[in-house]
């Protein structure tokens, strides 16, 4: 895609870039209220089975994944118009899907600035390394970085990390307001926290809030990991690393059944998202359905999206994900290769 072109993509995206205030606050009430009737549903049902406590919890964490995606856009700006709404609904949100709102928003940018960009890569994002990176690499490391890639560490431990600890600290380099942003929601939250086990107890607590913030952070992890890592996903260098690009090549457009895109807030259009952020999620398909040239985004499905989960390492000479055992073999044609080479000899 030329310059020209994606310029020009850049702009014809733009008119899709305004809130609407009746369709956000629609979806407000179409989203929240489910997750506070749901847990009294699963508290109530605790009676009678389990497993179906269990099952409504399971079934409210789609609508918490809802709830970050209001999140989500208020860090952006693009949910309301009105800079303060957006800082207000962002904490309130912040708290619901356990994510300080400021701390979030600022990685979030930063991940938006260098998605794709191998020599930016570190902050808002999963840890990918190259080929060469991998090869070069301790021992130690090549393991921490097998056992960080296990879909058993990503979506098992990773939810835990990511509610419990990354959620919780500040940055070093946080500046006050983000600080105290942080502060306030872990307050507010050990406050709420405290209150439902005294209502509750503890048991019937971890039961419900711990199922549901376990599978929505999981599904969290895996939409973020699904719009990034597919085989041919953009990367480049700083200094042929194109925003555009990134965007359209380097996020997937994730077809989901209708149920589950409504549930996850539209993020499957994930390019639209990436191209132009301020894009409200109740427009990213609209959008992406009017602008055709969005229409050659990879597309994956659910069947296809878990081909994803085999993609280890990126091969920036071929432009594409790679497995552990592919790099292996790579390797090791290439050690073959140059043991094969003739040997100068000298005449003596």
């Amino acid at each position: 895609m030329s310059k020209e072109k994606t310029k020009q993509l850049h702009k014809d995206v733009a008119p899709f870039a305004k809130s609407d205030l009746k369709k956000s606050i629609f979806q407000l009430v179409n989203t929240i209220p489910p997750v506070f009737i749901l847990w009294f549903l699963a508290y109530q049902s605790m009676e009678i089975s389990i497993m179906l406590t269990v099952g409504l919890s399971i079934v409210a964490a789609f609508f918490v994944v809802r709830t970050f995606i209001i999140f989500h856009d208020c860090t952006h700006g693009s949910f309301f118009r009105n800079k303060k709404a957006n800082n207000i609904v962002g904490t309130i949100t912040g708290v619901l899907t356990l994510f300080p709102y400021e701390k979030w928003k600022r990685e979030h940018s930063i991940h938006h600035a260098s998605s794709s960009n191998l020599d930016k890569r570190g902050v808002g994002d999963i840890w990918v390394m190259t080929v060469e990176e991998y090869q070069n690499a301790s021992k130690l490391t090549q393991l921490g970085y097998r056992f960080y890639r296990s879909p058993l560490v990503l979506f098992g431990f990773g939810p835990l990390y990511l509610v419990l600890i990354s959620g919780r600290f500040n940055r070093k380099d946080a500046r006050k307001k983000e600080r105290m942003n942080t502060y306030l929601i872990n307050i507010i939250l050990v406050v709420l926290y405290s209150v439902l086990v005294v209502l509750v107890g503890w048991k019937a607590f971890l039961l419900i809030q711990g199922t549901m913030m376990f599978t929505a952070a999981a599904l969290g992890i895996w939409l973020f990991y699904i719009q990034h890592t597919f085989e041919d996903s953009y990367f480049e260098e700083e200094t042929d690393w194109d925003y555009v690009k990134a965007a359209v090549e380097g996020s997937s457009y994730y077809k989901l059944p209708r149920v589950l895109q409504w549930a996850t807030g539209n993020i499957g259009f994930h390019h639209v998202h990436h191209l132009a952020p301020r894009v409200p999620n109740y427009n990213l398909e609209m959008a992406h359905e009017l602008t055709p040239p969005l229409h050659k985004a990879t597309t994956i499905t659910l069947k296809t999206s878990l081909e994803s989960l085999r993609y280890r390492l990126y091969d920036p000479t071929n432009k594409k994900f790679i497995t552990f055992k592919e790099a292996k073999q790579s390797a090791m044609k290439k050690k073959l290769s140059i043991d094969l080479k003739p040997k100068r000899t000298t005449l003596q």
